[in-house]
């Protein structure tokens, strides 16, 4: 019974330091956009990958390295309405 409240606490900790892990409330856009926002952030730090997007798109490192800071703000679109309570 005691590895099982030392698991859920690690794992709540896990969650309230790192944000893309989730909580039993994250709902699906936001768990869209933290996956689309962490491939964006590995892309950007992946100079080779880079290149490789450059290359396949026929533009400038410059130029795709500015559409993946801009796709960070909303990669999923604006967030969907939420039902009034």
């Amino acid at each position: 019974m005691g590895d099982r409240y030392n698991i859920h606490s690690q794992l709540e900790h896990l969650q309230s330091k790192y944000i893309g892990t989730g909580h039993a409330d994250t709902t699906k856009f936001e768990w869209q956009v933290n996956q689309h926002r962490d491939s964006c952030a590995s892309y950007l730090g992946h100079y080779d990958l880079l290149n490789w997007f450059a290359i396949a798109e026929n533009e400038a490192k410059a130029r795709v390295r500015f559409n993946l800071m801009e796709k960070t703000l909303q990669p999923c679109g604006p967030p969907p309405a939420k039902p009034d309570e």
